[in-house]
């Protein structure tokens, strides 16, 4: 009887120096260095929380950011004239001679090509007499009309330089309902006076399609739609995901006021780089 309590007191004490040992050995041991992610990488902006403000969002924006540049074009318009009131007594009459004015419009487009190429939408430089590409670090380049589809409503420019950020073509066809988008342009950038785009946020709404009506002439076929707000000026500029790729290029909205209502559509990337080839 006496030996069964000296064995159960010497277990005891065994398993309390063995306690106390682990204790000890994970007090002084080195914390492993944590492993830097999205969320916690020491380099990244934090606000007074220590929460880093960067996310995927943002990294998305920085790596395609400095390939979308905003395309300046002046058009040459045909009206209708009117012999001023003041001009004796044919100020009554209209006069039906056709008056040429220039006029100036501003929208969107993304180097896709280290040789200067651009995609952007055909009826941004339709017509056009001159066309201006400005990079968001404030360069100015004369682009030249590579090729034009009307059609598709794509077209090709190019600009001569070296050392041109390149935006990431991505891949349309594996695209999923309800995953972030990413629309960058230039909306009313005659008003701003800033090359540099803005950023809209919002998600993929359907996918391939097809919009019916009198849009010009033109086919829009296996379109995406998107809620991510897209307004004037927007048009030819990319609709990215989440990891900074081009998945499409914004092309118009539905909308009864002319602004963003949420019903905006982009032609896929797939299909650009099928058209891209042809033009």
């Amino acid at each position: 009887m006496k030996s069964s309590r000296v064995l159960i007191l010497g277990l005891i004490i065994l398993i309390l120096n063995a306690g106390i040992s682990l204790v000890l050995i994970n007090q002084f041991r080195p914390a492993p260095a944590p492993v830097p992610t999205l969320f916690n990488d020491p380099n990244m902006p934090c606000d007074s929380t220590g929460t880093s403000r960067q996310n995927a969002i943002t990294h998305a924006v920085a790596e395609i950011a400095p390939a979308v540049v905003s395309v300046n074009v002046i058009k040459t318009q045909i009206v209708r004239g009117r012999i001023p009131a003041n001009f004796g007594f044919f100020g009554f009459f209209d006069f039906f001679g056709p008056v040429q004015r220039q006029v100036q419009s501003i929208g969107s487009g993304v180097i896709y090509d280290p040789e200067g190429y651009i995609i952007t939408n055909a009826h941004v430089v339709s017509g056009a007499t001159a066309i201006k590409v400005v990079l968001p670090d404030q360069r100015e380049f004369d682009a030249e009309l590579v090729g034009i589809d009307d059609v598709h409503d794509i077209a090709k420019l190019r600009i001569k330089s070296s050392q041109l950020p390149i935006a990431r073509l991505g891949n349309s066809d594996n695209l999923m309902v309800g995953e972030w988008s990413i629309a960058l342009g230039n909306p009313y950038g005659y008003l701003m006076n800033d090359a540099k785009p803005s950023v809209t946020v919002g998600v993929i709404s359907a996918l391939g399609r097809n919009i019916s009506g009198d849009q010009g002439g033109s086919q829009y076929l296996n379109m995406i739609q998107t809620d991510t707000a897209i307004n004037q000026g927007n048009s030819g500029g990319p609709l990215v995901n989440i990891h900074g790729e081009v998945i499409g290029i914004n092309t118009f909205i539905f909308s009864e006021t002319g602004g963003s209502i949420g019903l905006g559509f982009a032609i896929p990337i797939n299909t650009v780089k099928d058209l891209m080839g042809n033009i």
